[in-house]
């Protein structure tokens, strides 16, 4: 698949993909080479007493198949639009918007203007390794096995 065709096979998409759906286009975008968030759309982090944020600027066009987080968490995106699909649904959101993430959402996320996203996790930790290995479940079923051992 081209990136043309991941984007428009995004847009299709009318309520929403399934886990396996989020995971094919990952795929797809991964043997594209594609800019990745982690690599090319510029990333800040911000500590606070109790509190981690990321901050992430997305460019217009701008593809992302987010990772899977184990917990709730605040989202703000204070600048831009994205269409967001996840296997709950597929919305628009307009900056300014803040609202909560779910535990085990996995987003594909598709800039149609320059964008800025931040997310809040609650923590005490500024070692960024230790906070994503607490905060990113690996796989869909590392985190089916977190909430087993709960």
């Amino acid at each position: 698949m081209e990136l043309t065709e991941i984007r428009n096979a995004i847009c299709e998409l009318s309520s929403g993909a399934s886990r396996d759906q989020i995971l094919a286009l990952q795929a797809s975008m991964l043997s594209l080479d594609l800019p990745s968030w982690e690599h090319d759309f510029p990333l800040e982090h911000f500590h606070a007493p109790g509190l981690y944020a990321r901050q992430m600027t997305i460019p217009a066009g701008g593809l992302i198949i987010g990772k899977i987080h184990r917990h709730a968490h605040v989202n703000t995106i204070s600048k831009g639009r994205v269409l967001v699909v996840t296997e709950f649904g597929k919305h628009e959101i307009i900056a300014p918007c803040t609202f909560i993430s779910e535990p085990g959402t996995k987003r594909v996320v598709l800039a149609q203007e320059d964008t800025v996203w931040t997310t809040y996790h609650p923590t005490e930790e500024t070692d960024l390794e230790k906070i994503e290995a607490h905060v990113i479940a690996p796989s869909f079923e590392a985190l089916t096995l977190d909430r087993s051992t709960e």
